[in-house]
């Protein structure tokens, strides 16, 4: 929800925001990604965002009948600017900060709950190593292995990208994400000290496991991940993580494990500790094909 962000996960792509403004002020914002493919028209979630908003700035002592008036009447306004560029498709993820998702309803649009977990608090190190589930061995894993290997945050955008693409073909996969793409966002959030790439090596210096981090002073949201898989062993990732998370501490209040809603996935993250937060995705499609195509994504 931040220029920059946009400018950078939108490159060669277009991009706008809604405003509700009244006396100079900003009430609400909403920033969003369109565009048009195969002739079809769309608002859609930028690669890599969780949520765009919108992001509302309350007015002093409303009560709560007042609060929701106020919602309804900046969403009103935001999707009529948004609607304006006639997209036949539209999917948008709120804020978890949203929990009121009627006046999109109102507007035709339906919704699926998604969640993510979050460590809430990191400012603590030692209160969230002792907060990993022990059923889990978390904190055994950890124990073995990070004293054998070597956390370090000097591996470059362009090394990152590749190594992410061979972690996909390593695993009979197709990277989604083109290697120029990701060397652009780490890049940008790494210049601007919104980013980090964190590299664990083991004792020989072979790399085993990275992950590319953005966060401001609020959140740090784990972006991308890739590992060795001949050299990848359990207890690396955990370590890595935690790893994450001693550095930063004090830079930023919550982790965010970006999802996921894959079982076994939400099984792994869900063992730090982490809180099980929702956020809604609303759709609204011209036809029911369309409709379909946005439920299978």
């Amino acid at each position: 929800m931040q220029y920059w962000w946009m400018e950078t996960v939108c490159k060669g792509k277009s991009w706008n925001v809604a405003l509700v403004e009244e006396n100079s002020d900003v009430l609400a914002a909403m920033p969003y990604h369109y565009g048009r493919r195969l002739g079809i028209s769309y608002i859609l979630m930028p690669q890599l965002t969780q949520f765009t908003g919108p992001l509302f700035f309350y007015p002093e002592g409303l009560n709560e009948y007042h609060r929701i008036e106020f919602e309804k009447r900046c969403v009103d306004s935001l999707l009529e600017q948004m609607e304006s560029v006639n997209a036949k498709m539209i999917m948008l993820h709120l804020s978890p900060k949203v929990t009121n998702w009627l006046p999109f309803y109102w507007h035709g649009y339906r919704q699926t709950t998604r969640y993510t977990y979050r460590i809430e608090d990191i400012s603590d190190v030692h209160s969230v190593f002792e907060g990993f589930e022990r059923s889990e061995n978390r904190q055994k894993k950890i124990a073995k292995y990070i004293d054998k290997t070597e956390l370090r945050f000097d591996m470059s955008p362009v090394d990152f990208a590749a190594f992410h693409s061979r972690y996909w073909k390593a695993k009979g996969q197709r990277d989604l994400l083109d290697e120029d793409f990701i060397i652009h966002v780490c890049s940008e959030a790494i210049q601007r000290d919104h980013g980090v790439i964190g590299a664990l090596y083991d004792s020989n210096g072979c790399l085993l496991a990275a992950r590319f981090i953005v966060y401001d002073s609020l959140c740090a949201h784990s972006l991308l991940s890739a590992a060795d898989i001949s050299r990848h062993k359990s207890g690396h990732t955990e370590t890595l993580i935690y790893g994450l998370i001693r550095h930063l501490s004090g830079k930023t209040k919550s982790y965010d494990f970006e999802g996921s809603m894959n079982a076994g996935i939400e099984h792994f993250y869900r063992s730090f500790g982490a809180t099980q937060v929702q956020y809604f995705e609303i759709y609204k499609a011209s036809n029911i094909f369309l409709q379909s195509f946005l439920l299978s994504r």
